[in-house]
């Protein structure tokens, strides 16, 4: 599982890690937030209304699920990751801090991964070069990256993206790891 602040590079390192390795698959996550240009529903994300994802809630479809900037939600359907499951593949969830800390109460045995700008003023900068939100959003998209930025050394792996050659050598080098070790049977339970 791979988390931290937006603009830190989870999604670049995410996608060369998945380029290396044919035997994993990313889970695509949920939202309620309008689809931007190119993005394609079930490719990026599962697109839902704001009533599908309340429902999908209270029926207990998430393995987590968090309100996110300017109110939009987004969260890992339990039905995802059992398909990449059921396919033989090994899942990587990319995720915000609060939705990994929740996959880590249920499954003990996952192994979180926090990606971390090498400053910054330099995730500041990549936001705003970006150019995917308004001027608001980008400044609370900040304010939150300030306090998930606090929250890295709580987290198994932190690895600094200040060379994405490297970073990604070293995102490889954890997942072999982690998918070395079997899971204990409490967690093969929990995903259940």
């Amino acid at each position: 599982m791979v988390t931290g602040p937006s603009g830190a590079g989870k999604g670049t390192l995410i996608r060369r890690l998945v380029e290396r390795r044919p035997d994993l698959e990313v889970a695509v996550s949920a939202t309620t937030r309008g689809r931007r240009a190119g993005e394609g529903d079930g490719r990026h994300y599962h697109f839902l209304s704001d009533e599908e994802f309340r429902q999908r809630v209270e029926a207990d479809e998430f393995l987590e699920h968090v309100a996110y900037v300017s109110g939009h939600r987004y969260g890992t359907l339990r039905s995802e990751v059992d398909r990449i499951l059921g396919n033989g593949q090994g899942c990587v969830l990319e995720l915000e801090t609060v939705g990994a800390r929740r996959v880590k109460e249920l499954l003990p045995d996952t192994v979180t991964i926090f990606v971390a700008a090498p400053s910054f003023d330099e995730l500041e900068r990549r936001l705003r070069a970006r150019a995917t939100e308004s001027t608001g959003e980008i400044g609370e998209r900040l304010e939150l990256a300030r306090r998930q930025t606090a929250e890295a050394g709580d987290f198994d792996h932190v690895i600094v993206n200040d060379d994405v050659e490297r970073a990604v050598a070293e995102l490889e080098e954890v997942v072999g790891e982690a998918l070395a070790s079997p899971p204990s049977p409490a967690a093969n339970a929990a995903s259940g």
